[in-house]
Parts: C-alpha cells; structure tokens; sequence
C-alpha cells in the first residue's frame, strides 16, 4: 500500500440545518513532507475537541478501495479529503482492521483505536440528511489512530501492516456494538481489554458498571 494523499483542513463555517458551525472537515491535499506529532498534524483545524483530536484520535485514515465503493455507490468520483481524512491510502479497507494493528509508513507508526462514527456535521459537509444511515450501514468506517512514532511522511510512501496480536476486537465489532444500548459484560470486557481510545474507554467504562450494579 502507499500513501496517495495528505490532507489538512483549515477553519471554515459550515451550515448544518438552522445553524452555523466552525468546522475542521473540509480538508485538501498538500504538499509533503508533512510532520505527524503525538497529537496529529499541528496546522490541521478541529474546532470540537471534545469529540475529536487527542492522542487517541490523533489521524483519521480512509482507505482509496473504501473510496472506490463509494464513488460506484453515489456515481461520482470522490477525491481524497472528501471525508475529513488525514490520510488517504491505496487498497486499504477499513473493515479488515483490527483494533491495536499498527501502520508503519517510513519512520512513523500508528495504532488503530477507533472506527469512524459519522454525525451531522458529516451528513452537512455531504449535503445529504440521510448520510449518517448511509455511512453507518455501509460498514465502510475509516481508522482513528495513535501516533506510536512520531515523524515526517510525504505522498508516495510505503505503507505497511502489523497485526496487533494481543487482546482485541474488529473495527467492525466496535463499530456494530456502537449502536447496541444493552451490551453484555463480555461485550464490554472484550472492548476494555483492547487498546481502543480514552473516549470509548470511559464511556464503557461506566456501562460496564451499570452491567455490574
């Protein structure tokens, strides 16, 4: 696999139904070399910080074959950035990850923590009131990751995979249980036991002790 495309989104308003908001999402390729930190690519905008960026969701990956289906799926071509990404990669499927494998592209390692899970403003940016259903049945999430090692990445990149070996779970798996509200402690336990992110963690966390109460 390589990298095809780095993407950066600069601070823009975006209408979402009677509202204006500050969004981070339209984001558009740029020339490399690009440095990835601990917390993502310093002069990529994210105006909700309570619900993204972090060390836990420092870059969003979509893969360019997760892509292609979607352009056959709406009939047009998609470029990359279209879905808020930071990295666009070649022949990557989303939905064949597990949490806790790692990407290694040149001196940088990343860690898969996370899948997508679309919202409004993604449903505003695609100018379409159906896009959250759209999204989520497709199963087609994209990968939230750590930074593990920090450093510099241009387009052209290899791109290579390390499968996570210790205790996990399919991004697919997280991604379905998502939406379950009654989940079972061996759900839960088996999302605990994997390195996913500080956000899930806590809100599992306390439906963990709901179960047990």
């Amino acid at each position: 696999m390589k990298l095809i495309s780095i993407n950066i989104g600069s601070k823009r308003t975006l209408q979402r139904k009677n509202r204006m908001e500050t969004t981070g999402i339209f984001k558009l390729p740029v020339e490399g070399p690009v440095k990835i930190e601990k917390l993502g690519i310093k002069s990529d905008f994210i105006a909700s910080t309570k619900h993204h960026g972090g060390p836990d969701q420092a870059i969003y990956i979509y893969g360019l074959a997760d892509y292609q289906w979607w352009s056959k799926e709406l009939g047009w071509e998609i470029p990359p950035g279209t879905f808020g990404e930071n990295l666009t990669i070649s022949e990557l499927e989303s939905a064949e990850f597990n949490i806790g494998d790692f990407l290694h592209i040149e001196e940088v390692t990343l860690q898969v923590t996370a899948p997508r899970i679309p919202c409004g403003t993604f449903a505003s940016r695609m100018e379409d009131s159906a896009w959250v259903k759209k999204f989520r049945q497709a199963e087609r999430p994209g990968l939230y990751c750590r930074v593990m090692r920090e450093g510099s990445v241009i387009t052209g990149d290899f791109v290579s995979v390390e499968t996570y070996n210790e205790k996990t779970l399919s991004i697919l798996e997280m991604y379905r249980q998502y939406y379950e509200k009654d989940k079972s402690e061996e759900v839960l336990r088996r999302h605990l036991d994997a390195p996913i992110d500080i956000r899930s963690r806590i809100d599992l966390e306390k439906e963990l002790q709901k179960v047990l109460q």
